[in-house]
C-alpha cells in the first residue's frame, strides 16, 4: 500500500482502495433475525375453574402457584386439541401456557410459529428459571424463552445455508477472521514492547506499557501470518536466535470460553457472523474475551492472550452498546476526531477524500483502543490531519451495524426518491425517528459536522455532494453487492444540506 497521500476515489462497491481494513463484520444474520416474529401471549379470558374440593393441599397450591408463574397467559387444564383450535387463527409468535389432562411436574407451552402449532413440556425450577430440559437453555420468564425460541425457530427456516457454512468451517479461517483483523496491529505493537523490556521484569498491560509474561510468549507468536503454526514439528521446537529474547516461537495458551448471555447486539470475532438469539447466544473466553458461537470457539487455536483484554478497545463495537458502556450520547472516538478536524482540517483540500498514511491511521486506532480519551491527537502527535478525518472513517466503517440502519434505510431511501421537497423532508424526519437513540445522536453530529465542512467548499472543495460520496459506503446499511450508490449518494446529501430541519422537524 502507497504512503503517498492522494485523492481517493470511490469503488463500485463503496470501498476506498486505501482504506486500512474493509468492513468485518457480515450483516445477514443480524438481518434475519429483525424479521423473526415477536412472542404475543394470549391472554386467558375465562374464569379459571377452582381445584376440586377433595383436592390435595399440593395439588392447591400447584394450581396457585401456575397462576404465579404464568400469569393471565396460563389457561389452567387445557387438552391438545383445545389449544390448537384456540391458536388456529392466531398470528406467529402467539402463545399460552396450560396444564394437559392427567400430567403432573410440569405444564406445557403451545406456540404458533409458520402457521402452525408446537407443544412443549416447560419445567420450572426456583433459582434456576423456566426450561424446557434441565440441559437447555434457563430464562427468568417464559415469555424470554418465547422470544428465543422464535428467533432459533426463524433462523433455522430461513438462515439455514448460513449457518451450514459456519458449521463447515476449518481452522483455516483463523488467519482471516474478525478477531486477527482487529488485533493484530496490537499483538504486534505488544510484541515489540515486550521484546524491548525482555527480562526487565513484569509490568503491568493495562497501562500501555508492558503486558505480562502469558502475553509475552503469546504476541511472540502472533505475528501477521503466525509462520510457526506452519512450521516442521522439529523446526516448531528451537527457541529464536536470539539469545537475549527466550521467548520460544510456539506458545499455547487454551482459551476459556463459557457460555454467555451477551447484552447488546453481538458478532463472532471467529467466523464474523451475528450471535443471534436473546440469552446464551455463544462463549466467551474469560480470560482474554475472545467471543464467538459455541461451533466457532472449537475452531479457535489455543493461543489465549489475556492481556489483549486490557486494549481490546471500542473499535468494532456496537455503537448502543458503546454509549451505554460509557455513559455518553457520542463516543468518544468521534467526538475526538471531529473537534481536532474541526480545529485544523476544514481548510484542508480534499478533507475526508484524501487518504492519511495507512500505517499511522493503524497506530491511531491502537492508541485509541489503549488509551481511550486520553489519547494524544494534537498537531505535534499526528501532523496529517488527514490521518485523524481516515480514523474517523475507519471507526464508522467498522460499526457492526451502521448509522443509518438496516431498519430504518428503506424509509430513507422512501425520502429520497421523493420529489416534493416538503415532502421529502418530512418523510426523512419520521425517517431519523426510526432510528435507536445512539444512532439518532451520532447521526446528528456527523451530519452537522459535515454540514460545517461543506460551509468550506470554496477553500477544501468538499462540498455536500462529495462529502455524501465518501460518506455513503460508511455510514449506510446498503444491501449486500450493490454496486451502484447513486440513490444513496443524493439522499445523504440531502441529509446533510438540510440536517438542521430534519432533525428538528423529527423532534416535534
Amino acid at each position: 500500500m502507497s504512503k503517498a497521500a492522494g485523492v481517493v476515489a470511490t469503488l463500485p462497491g463503496g470501498g476506498e482502495p486505501s482504506s486500512p481494513v474493509q468492513k468485518v463484520w457480515k450483516p445477514e444474520l443480524y438481518r434475519i433475525q429483525l424479521d423473526a416474529p415477536a412472542p404475543h401471549p394470549v391472554r386467558c379470558q375465562r374464569t379459571l375453574p377452582l381445584p376440586p374440593a377433595k383436592s390435595t393441599a399440593d395439588a392447591v397450591e400447584e394450581n396457585n402457584q401456575a397462576v404465579r408463574l404464568y400469569g393471565t397467559e396460563y389457561h389452567g387444564v387445557m387438552g391438545h386439541l383445545e389449544a390448537e383450535q384456540l391458536l388456529a387463527n392466531a398470528s406467529d409468535g402467539s402463545y399460552l401456557v396450560r396444564r394437559s389432562p392427567k400430567t403432573d411436574g410440569y405444564h406445557t407451552l403451545s406456540v404458533r410459529f409458520n402457521k402452525r402449532t408446537k407443544h412443549y413440556k416447560v419445567f420450572y425450577k426456583p433459582g434456576d428459571g423456566h426450561y424446557l430440559r434441565e440441559q437447555d437453555k434457563h430464562y427468568e420468564t417464559v415469555h424470554e424463552m418465547v422470544a428465543d425460541g422464535l428467533i432459533n425457530f426463524h433462523m433455522q427456516l430461513h438462515a439455514s445455508p448460513i449457518i451450514q457454512q459456519i458449521n463447515q468451517q476449518t481452522k483455516n479461517c483463523y488467519q482471516q477472521s474478525p478477531y486477527m483483523t482487529l488485533n493484530r496491529r496490537k499483538l504486534r505493537a505488544l510484541s515489540n514492547e515486550l521484546g524491548k523490556m525482555s527480562g526487565a521484569g513484569k509490568t503491568d498491560a493495562c497501562d500501555g506499557s508492558a503486558a505480562s509474561t502469558d502475553a509475552t510468549a503469546a504476541v511472540a507468536s502472533s505475528q501477521d501470518s503466525q509462520i510457526c503454526q506452519h512450521l516442521p514439528p522439529q523446526q516448531q521446537q528451537q527457541p529464536q536466535q536470539a539469545a537475549a529474547d527466550p521467548m520460544p516461537l510456539v506458545y499455547e495458551k487454551p482459551h476459556n470460553f463459557k457460555v454467555h448471555t451477551f447484552k447488546g447486539l453481538n458478532w463472532c470475532e471467529f467466523c464474523a457472523n451475528f450471535l443471534w438469539g436473546f440469552t446464551a447466544q455463544g462463549v466467551k473466553c474469560d480470560a482474554c474475551g475472545f467471543m464467538a458461537h459455541n461451533k466457532c470457539s472449537e475452531l479457535v487455536p489455543p493461543k489465549c492472550v489475556p492481556d489483549l483484554k486490557c486494549i481490546r478497545g471500542v473499535f468494532g463495537t456496537d455503537l448502543t452498546t458503546m454509549v451505554q458502556l460509557h455513559q455518553c450520547n457520542i463516543p468518544f472516538v468521534v467526538r475526538r476526531c471531529v473537534e481536532e478536524v474541526e480545529a485544523r482540517g476544514m481548510l484542508q483540500e480534499g478533507i475526508y477524500r484524501v487518504s492519511g498514511f495507512a500505517d499511522e491511521i493503524d497506530a491511531l486506532k491502537l492508541a485509541l483502543d489503549r488509551d481511550g480519551d486520553k489519547t494524544d491527537m494534537s498537531e505535534a502527535a499526528y501532523g496529517n490531519v488527514n490521518v485523524i478525518a481516515g480514523t474517523l472513517k475507519l471507526y464508522l466503517r467498522l460499526l457492526p451495524v451502521p448509522l443509518i440502519t438496516f431498519q430504518a434505510y428503506p424509509s430513507f431511501m422512501a425520502a429520497g426518491r421523493n420529489a416534493m421537497p416538503t415532502e421529502q423532508l418530512q418523510l426523512m424526519a419520521d425517517a431519523v425517528r426510526r432510528l435507536p437513540p445512539a444512532h439518532y445522536s451520532c447521526l446528528q453530529y456527523m451530519l452537522e459536522h459535515l454540514k460545517r465542512v461543506a460551509s468550506h467548499y470554496a477553500v477544501n472543495k468538499m462540498n455536500e455532494h462529495n462529502l455524501a460520496t465518501v460518506f455513503a459506503p460508511t455510514l449506510i446499511a446498503t444491501p449486500q453487492h450493490m454496486t451502484n450508490l447513486t440513490e444513496e449518494i443524493f439522499m445523504l446529501s440531502s441529509l446533510i444540506t438540510h440536517c438542521e430541519t430534519i432533525f428538528v422537524s423529527s423532534k416535534q
